[in-house]
C-alpha cells in the first residue's frame, strides 16, 4: 500500500511542475511566503486564505484559489513569472526571512503594508534587482534598515515608515538614482540625514516623527517637492541657497531645534507654497526686499511657537497668495498692522487673495483692534487675538475675549497697555 502511494504522489507533483505554467522557483518562494505567516492571522476572504497551491497559481489568478495578491507575465521561455506581491491589510502577522527572494527574480511590485509583520528587514531583498516599489508600511519591523537597499537600482518608491526601525539612514539610498519616493516616518531613526543631492528623480520625502539630528542638507535634490522633516532634533541652520530646489512646494520643519533668523529665502522661493516652522526656537525674521514677496507663491505660513520678537512683519500681508498665516505664541509686541487687517477684511480677487485665516494669539499685542477686523462677520475670516494686550477689547467679541486678554503685569515688560 505505501509504495504506489509515494509513486503516485511522485507522479502528480512531477505532472504538475511539467504543465505548470508559473515558474516553479516562484511557486517556491509563494508558498514559503505563506508558510512564513501565522495560520492564525490568516482570515476567511482574505488574500491568502485563497492561496491553493495544488494549482498553478498564474494560471488562475481571480480565481477562487488565488482571489488576490499577485501579477503574472509572460517574461522567458515561455513560463510565466510574479511580477506584483500585493496582499490585503487584514492583519497578516509572521516573519520574511524564510522567504528565498531570490527566486522572485522578476518582481517590480512587493507591497505588504498595513498588517503586522515583524522581524528584520532581509537583506536578501538584495536579490529583487528588478524591484520598483518596496512597501513596508504600518507593520512592526525592527532593527536597521538594511545598506543593501541601495543597491535597487531600479527602485522607485520606498514605503519604511511606521514601524519599529532605529539606526541612521543609510548613505547607499544616495545610489537609488530611480528613487521618486521615500517615506521613513514615524520609526526611531536616528543619526544625521544623508547627502540624497544626486537623485535627480526624488520629488518626496517624509521623515518625520523620527530621532534624525543634525541640520537640514546642504545639498537637496534638484527635483524636490516636499520635504517632511517633522518632530526631530534637527537644529542649525536652514540652507540660504534652498531656492535652487526650485519645484519644492512643501516644507515642514516643525517641532524641531531651530534657532536664530528665518532665513528671507523661504519667503520669496519661487514655488514654494506651504511652509511650516511651528515648534523651534527662531527669535527672528530676515525681512526680503518688498518688490520680492510680490512675487511670492506660499499659501501657508505657519511660524507659531518660537520666540520671534519685535513688530508684527508688515511684508507678509503684501504676499498676494497668503491665506493662511499664523504667528501666535510668540514674542510679538506692538499694534495690529492695518495691513494685516485689510487683507482679513477685504474680499480677494484675482491678483491678491484674502486671509482665510490669522492667528495672532498669545504674544504681547497692544493698542486697539484696527476697525475692518471689528467689522468681520463670524465665519467670514478664522481670527484670533486672545491673550494679548489689546484694550477695549469686546467681552463678546468671537475672535477676541477680554478676558482672554494678559494681565497688565504681563504686558508691562512690553510697554504699556491703555485701561
Amino acid at each position: 500500500m505505501f509504495k504506489p502511494i509515494v509513486f503516485m504522489f511522485i507522479f502528480t507533483k512531477l505532472f504538475f511542475s511539467a504543465n505548470s505554467k508559473t515558474h516553479p522557483a516562484d511557486i517556491k518562494a509563494l508558498n514559503a511566503l505563506k508558510n512564513g505567516v501565522d495560520p492564525r492571522s490568516i482570515t476567511p476572504g482574505s488574500c491568502l486564505s485563497s492561496w491553493n497551491f495544488t494549482i498553478d497559481p498564474c494560471d488562475n489568478i481571480f480565481t477562487d484559489h488565488f482571489t488576490c495578491g499577485l501579477r503574472c507575465d509572460r517574461v522567458v521561455s515561455g513560463l510565466v513569472r510574479v511580477t506584483e506581491i500585493t496582499i490585503d491589510p487584514v492583519g497578516y502577522s509572521g516573519s520574511l526571512t524564510s522567504v528565498p527572494w531570490n527566486h522572485l527574480r522578476y518582481l517590480n511590485t512587493l507591497d505588504i503594508s498595513d498588517n503586522s509583520f515583524s522581524g528584520l528587514v532581509p537583506n536578501e531583498f538584495s536579490n529583487l534587482t528588478r524591484l520598483r516599489r518596496l512597501g513596508l508600511s504600518g507593520n512592526s519591523f525592527a532593527g536597521e534598515i538594511p545598506s543593501v537597499l541601495g543597491s535597487l537600482h531600479q527602485l522607485e518608491e520606498l514605503y519604511l515608515d511606521n514601524n519599529r526601525l532605529h539606526g541612521a539612514i543609510p548613505s547607499s539610498f544616495n545610489n537609488l538614482t530611480k528613487l521618486k519616493r521615500l517615506e521613513i516616518q514615524r520609526n526611531c531613526i536616528s543619526g544625521e540625514f544623508p547627502d540624497l543631492g544626486s537623485l535627480k528623480n526624488l520629488y518626496f520625502i517624509d521623515v518625520s516623527d523620527n530621532n534624525i539630528s543634525g541640520g537640514v542638507p546642504s545639498t537637496l535634490p534638484l527635483s524636490l517637492v516636499e520635504l517632511s522633516m517633522r518632530n526631530n532634533k534637527l537644529n542649525g541652520n536652514i540652507p540660504h541657497d534652498i531656492d535652487k530646489v526650485r519645484f519644492l512646494q512643501v516644507l515642514d520643519l516643525s517641532h524641531n531645534m531651530f534657532a536664530g533668523t528665518v532665513p528671507s529665502v523661504l519667503f520669496r522661493h519661487p514655488s514654494l507654497e506651504q511652509l511650516t516652522l511651528s515648534y523651534n526656537e527662531f527669535s527672528s525674521l530676515q525681512v526680503p526686499a518688498i518688490d520680492i514677496t510680490l512675487n511670492s507663491n506660499l499659501i501657508a505660513l505657519d511660524l507659531s511657537y518660537n520666540k520671534l520678537r519685535g513688530l508684527l512683519p508688515t511684508f507678509m500681508a503684501s504676499m498676494p497668495k497668503l491665506t493662511a498665516l499664523s504667528l501666535e505664541h510668540n514674542e510679538f509686541t506692538g499694534m495690529i498692522p492695518a495691513q494685516y487687517a485689510v487683507k482679513a477684511a477685504v474680499a480677494g480677487n484675482d491678483n491678491t487673495s484674502s486671509f482665510e485665516r490669522l492667528l495672532l494669539g498669545g504674544n504681547y499685542l497692544v493698542g486697539p483692534i484696527p476697525g475692518p477686523l471689528l467689522g468681520l462677520k463670524p465665519g467670514s475670516a478664522d481670527v484670533s487675538l486672545a491673550d494679548n494686550c489689546l484694550y477695549r477689547c469686546p467681552d463678546a467679541f468671537f475672535f477676541c475675549r477680554g478676558r482672554d486678554q494678559k494681565s497688565a503685569v504681563d504686558c508691562k515688560s512690553f510697554g504699556p497697555t491703555i485701561p
